[in-house]
């Protein structure tokens, strides 16, 4: 939906590992997570739920000593999942990018970027993703346009499904009935 600012790429950074960001992957075409040694980031990853909607990673600082341990860590995380025949197993790439022009591992977030990008194309996985967010938007959509019209008060319904006069279930079919007319 993004792609409406009329821009080939977009690019949106986040400001750390937390339920915010698995929204906003639920918005991109791909998921590149960055993590740094010494951080605990891999950990925070796991708990925010981060690892399962990411198409890459990239450990930065990679010049830090508990870089390995990083890697393995997401390795160990990773090999926990399944992939399935011809999914797209999320690499993961060390860079160290404060080098200048010839940051290490830059050239090859680019191309693994550019990699995840063929392979969407041509596994049909990116006309999937986007035919998913575009159903997930019209529904938002809808809801929210049938929660601005119910004008039978829910409070007043509510209060006979707290009475036991009434059910939920027949309280939702008498707002949807409402609506037919």
């Amino acid at each position: 939906m993004l792609d409406a600012a009329g821009f080939e790429l977009v690019i949106i950074e986040t400001v750390g590992v937390g339920q915010a960001e698995v929204a906003i992957a639920s918005l991109a075409d791909t998921v590149a997570v960055l993590l740094a040694p010494g951080l605990g980031d891999a950990i925070q990853a796991a708990k925010a739920g981060i690892l399962e909607v990411a198409d890459l990673y990239i450990v930065n600082k990679a010049d830090k000593p508990d870089t390995q341990q990083v890697v393995r860590d997401l390795r160990n995380m990773l090999a926990l999942g399944t992939t399935e025949p011809g999914g797209w197993k999320p690499p993961i790439i060390t860079a160290v990018a404060t080098k200048g022009p010839r940051d290490e591992g830059v050239a090859e977030v680019v191309t693994r970027l550019d990699a995840h990008w063929d392979w969407l194309r041509s596994s049909g996985e990116l006309q999937r993703r986007r035919h998913a967010r575009a159903r997930e938007e019209i529904t938002a959509l809808a809801f929210a346009a049938l929660r601005d019209r119910v004008t039978k008060s829910v409070d007043e319904l509510a209060a006979r499904v707290a009475d036991g006069a009434l059910d939920p279930f027949q309280a939702a079919e008498e707002i949807l009935a409402e609506q037919k007319d």
